[in-house]
């Protein structure tokens, strides 16, 4: 019997805000010292400890970025408001490209106050992708398009199935646009399996043909009930949960995806306990409800 355990456990990545307790710093530490060779990193706190310095301190402790969070916002109708949120994407580009990682992870924008409009949001995240695409290849950045779970659609994201993603990002070519398969979002979905295969199958922007032409990163954290009265952060710990997390890793493998696989869980009661406790938990989890 082949032992996958090595090879599985080499693409485990710790998003940062699963220890959103630790530093910079220690996150690295952290992270060098379980073994890990990926992490994931969020704008704001790299922002505040210095994008140079960020780049690194990871760099140093051996380890890569596996993608930075996020850009996106793309839905307003003022024009005003619509070139400040392409510059600040611009920004969050360079930042990608500084820090080593080829994913910046996208979350599209609600709608605006007033709107019933869906279709019309849609098309201007469509929009901005085409306009933000030619300046992320330059710089050796994919954009990522995440879709999110429906109850997000209003206020934070008008991509709500990985259909919609793509429907969105098969208008470019895979290497400039790809989407993000997180389990929290999409477990429910009943067509996520074809979706994935889908999301590996020939590239329709071009005619090429290969595998994982559209999956740029692949999240875990499980779907606990009850719901939080802030939802955003009720994600919870791998295998407390009702997402089949193995089924979708062999789903993903199966769309040719090898890439990072990323844990990210928002929830206050892993933030209130030990860092390395935390990430000891979510290599053993990983290990158990994943390989």
């Amino acid at each position: 019997m082949t032992d996958t355990t090595a090879p599985l456990l080499s693409r485990l990545s710790l998003n940062q805000e699963t220890v959103r307790q630790w530093s910079l710093p220690e996150l690295a530490d952290g992270c060098a010292r379980a073994g890990l060779r990926g992490v994931g990193l969020w704008r704001a706190p790299v922002r505040a400890y210095g994008v140079a310095a960020a780049a690194r301190l990871v760099r140093d402790a051996g380890l890569a970025v596996t993608s930075l969070c996020r850009g996106g916002f793309f839905t307003a109708e003022d024009p005003g408001e619509r070139q400040a949120a392409l510059a600040d994407n611009r920004a969050a580009i360079d930042e990608a490209a500084a820090l080593g990682t080829a994913t910046l992870v996208l979350v599209s924008g609600g709608l605006p106050p007033g709107s019933r409009d869906l279709p019309g949001a849609r098309e201007r995240v469509a929009d901005a992708l085409a306009e933000l695409a030619p300046y992320a290849t330059e710089r050796g950045v994919r954009l990522a398009l995440e879709p999110l779970h429906p109850m997000y659609a209003a206020d934070r994201c008008v991509v709500s199935t990985l259909a919609q993603a793509l429907d969105l990002a098969e208008r470019f070519p895979a290497d400039r646009v790809g989407v993000v398969v997180d389990t929290y979002h999409l477990w429910w979905d009943d067509t996520v399996g074809s979706q994935l295969a889908r999301a590996g199958a020939t590239d329709t922007a071009t005619g090429a043909a290969g595998p994982s032409s559209r999956i740029a990163a692949f999240q875990l954290a499980d779907w606990v009930t009850p719901l939080p009265a802030g939802v955003l952060l009720g994600r919870g710990q791998l295998g407390d949960g009702a997402v089949d997390l193995r089924w979708f890793r062999e789903r993903v493998d199966a769309a040719g995806y090898r890439g990072p696989i990323e844990v990210e869980i928002f929830n206050p009661s892993l933030w209130s306990r030990d860092g390395t406790e935390v990430l000891a938990e979510v290599v053993a989890r990983f290990l158990r409800h994943v390989r």
